[in-house]
């Protein structure tokens, strides 16, 4: 596929659009992830919970998209991050298949390059977003531990560096936030997990679809004038909790938004996206609230995850410095 190609093309024309023309467009972007933030139970962090946490994720969540341009290196790596090529067999351009991909993306890669592909070419997004996750869970166990030590009357020596550490670890954890926001909203846009990606493409395509270029004028500017907060926060689904696996679950939530791909164009072929026509709208904010429902949950998978992990050099468990067993210190600010 040439969808490389189509995404170098579309980075040069950033300067000049007003929108972004990738995955839901700044408005969708920041739209899902406010909605998540606002929609986050009470039991995790009183940091979350502000107007202001809102909102910088609701800006955070688009810079994956605005860091587009900043050099071959960077975007040749980075771009392929943001979709996954699905064939219409359910394998990524013959080769694995979703339903199985390799854990490592070093695994994906040589299972790509046994067909002849690569992930350059296929896309990542899988990988992109159980990344950003489990760093998210890292994020949170660190802060669980400073927030711990800091408010431990017995390691009070150290309470100015616990409490100036904790601050800058709420900042990396709004970008955390921001940055899985942008891959799962991207995972909800239906366009970004099939090969038919911009128009149906040079495929069998017996029922006709669409092959105009349909990706910017659905993610963009249909949402831009069609899709608001209000009717996002409506469509959320209830919180769904899973024991499994991030890895399981994000192949659940890809494969979800898979089967949309057919309907999307169905829609089209319909006259669904014609300027006043209710379904293309309709189905924007769906996506957009699956999205922001994805991402809430996965914020909430990975405060639970955090509690059981280990931080620092050398490791110190989160759950013995919470019960007050071991300082931190020496841990945190680094023994060499």
């Amino acid at each position: 596929m040439k969808r490389l190609a189509v995404l170098l093309a579309a980075t040069a024309l950033i300067a000049a659009t007003p929108g972004s023309v990738f995955a839901w467009g700044n408005t969708g972007h920041r739209m899902i992830g406010e909605a998540a933030m606002r929609a986050l139970p009470v039991e995790l962090p009183a940091f979350l919970h502000t107007a202001q946490a809102a909102s910088d994720v609701g800006e955070l969540s688009r810079e994956p998209d605005r860091a587009k341009g900043a050099g071959r290196t960077h975007d040749s790596d980075r771009d392929p991050g943001h979709f996954l090529d699905l064939s219409d067999d359910g394998t990524v351009l013959g080769g694995p298949k979703l339903s199985a991909l390799p854990t490592t993306r070093a695994d994906y890669e040589k299972a790509l390059q046994a067909v002849g592909q690569s992930s350059w070419t296929a896309g990542y997004l899988p990988y992109s977003i159980v990344d950003r996750d489990q760093q998210l869970a890292r994020d949170f166990a660190y802060w669980r531990v400073l927030s711990a030590a800091e408010a431990n009357p017995a390691w009070k020596a150290h309470h100015g560096w616990f409490a100036a550490d904790r601050k800058r670890r709420e900042a990396q954890i709004l970008q955390t936030i921001g940055q899985l926001s942008h891959f799962v909203g991207d995972g909800s846009q239906p366009l970004h997990v099939t090969v038919h990606f911009n128009g149906w493409g040079d495929f069998p395509n017996p029922t006709g679809y669409s092959t105009a270029r349909l990706h910017a004028p659905f993610e963009s500017e249909l949402v831009r004038a069609a899709v608001t907060p209000a009717g996002v926060a409506a469509k959320m689904l209830p919180p769904r909790a899973f024991a499994g696996s991030i890895e399981q679950r994000t192949v659940d939530y890809l494969g979800s938004t898979t089967r949309m791909v057919v309907p999307f164009y169905e829609m089209e072929k319909a006259g669904g996206l014609a300027p006043g026509d209710p379904r293309g709208p309709a189905l924007a904010t769906q996506q957009i609230a699956v999205g922001a429902s994805e991402l809430r949950d996965l914020i909430v998978f990975a405060w639970k995850a955090s509690a059981g992990q280990s931080v620092g050099w050398k490791p110190v468990s989160v759950a013995d410095v919470v019960a007050g067993k071991a300082d931190p210190y020496p841990s945190l600010y680094g023994i060499d």
